[in-house]
């Protein structure tokens, strides 16, 4: 803990299901707790309380009105037993949601487990990303947070001269493979992607289309209809390309790592991709990053929209939110890179002043104690 938050720090279990999991709600200064909620076998609360802390500042950054939360079950979401385990999850915070917290979508969980989450509350506000069909705004459907992130990298790439250029993607999942899609329709070239089952690079670049039909049928198992093409996990962070998108893992880039990029700028798809001391040596390498909660910050965008629409017979216009989610992240991407400039520091910490100024103030207003 520190003079920032977490507020509430609430782990639960249930023997009979064997379910473990946690919630922590970092800071409500600007709003009601939000953040996603990921089921994976690693969870624990460390892990659960640096994500909540970076949705402290990405709401802050793209000065929306909710607070930094997040959540987690130490599960495996391929689990036949996945529903029994979340519903007794959220059984037992329902004290806090969504009063307190409000779910939503992270690793391991889909539209579907959204609908489950407020079937078993009763409440169609528990949860954000449900179904179409239940009148929701699934965002992970609709790929917007990947949509948001090449939006990002679009304009980082537009202020160093290096639109149309190469691109590898680390992950090509929710969000890995929608910025793909979008950044291979502002005509760029991706020449390295990765999932859960491996990697593959082609330094004359690969046929993004047929890739996401392969998603659709296969899922992770695309790579292996390019054995020629295959590359050790991990590499395609470092092959010849222009710009890098880690967007899977947390903590990928290390300073080693960091000293060994060939790209020019790195941005940020993934949750804490990169290390303190990593983005010091970019920096200091005159490599750009666009941070996690700048790049990634199309999730909340929708999650945003979600939240107004969750007792409203209307949905929200899709149109909006991506118009929205681009205009927002475009501004914040070009206002982020040029203050590191100006002031000499990290992106990281330019962001995060922005963002610890406006929660800072939101503190001040409340009559809570400010930090130091």
């Amino acid at each position: 803990m520190d003079e920032w938050g977490p507020e509430k720090v609430i782990a639960v279990s249930d023997t009979k299901t064997g379910m473990k999991g946690v919630l922590v709600i970092d800071n409500t200064s600007r709003g009601v707790g939000k953040g996603g909620t990921r089921m994976q076998p690693t969870v624990d609360v460390e892990e659960i309380a640096r994500l909540a802390r970076v949705m402290t500042w990405k709401w802050a950054v793209v000065d929306l009105f909710h607070g930094g939360a997040k959540a987690g079950v130490q599960a495996d979401p391929e689990s036949p037993h996945k529903e029994e385990i979340l519903r007794s999850f959220v059984r037992k915070l329902s004290g806090e949601v969504p009063a307190e917290y409000v779910f939503g979508l992270d690793m391991g969980l889909t539209e579907d487990d959204a609908a489950i989450i407020n079937d078993e509350l009763g409440d169609r506000g528990a949860s954000v990303g449900t179904p179409h069909a239940l009148g929701g705004v699934p965002y992970d459907q609709l790929g917007v947070t990947g949509f948001g992130v090449a939006e990002a990298a679009d304009e980082a790439a537009a202020l160093q001269h290096l639109r149309g250029a190469r691109v590898a993607i680390q992950g090509f999942g929710a969000v890995g493979h929608a910025a793909a899609a979008r950044l291979d329709e502002l005509g760029y070239q991706v020449v390295a992607i990765s999932t859960a089952a491996g990697a593959i690079a082609d330094p004359t670049g690969l046929d993004v289309p047929a890739l996401l039909s392969r998603r659709h049928e296969v899922g992770d198992h695309l790579v292996d209809d390019f054995p020629d093409l295959r590359i050790e996990p991990g590499e395609e962070l470092y092959v010849d390309a222009e710009i890098v998108v880690p967007a899977a893992l947390q903590d990928v880039i290390d300073g080693r790592g960091a000293s060994a990029l060939r790209a020019q700028l790195v941005v940020e798809g993934a949750n804490l991709p990169t290390s303190p001391q990593a983005q010091e040596i970019l920096r200091e390498r005159g490599v750009s990053v666009v941070p996690d909660f700048v790049a990634n910050a199309g999730g909340v965008v929708s999650a945003a929209f979600a939240m107004e629409a969750r007792y409203s017979p209307f949905r929200p216009e899709t149109d909006a939110i991506f118009a929205t989610v681009s205009e927002k992240l475009r501004a914040n991407t070009a206002q982020i890179l040029q203050e590191a400039r100006s002031r000499s520091v990290t992106t990281h910490q330019a962001a995060r002043a922005l963002a610890q100024e406006r929660v800072g103030e939101a503190m001040r207003l409340r009559g809570r104690s400010l930090p130091r």
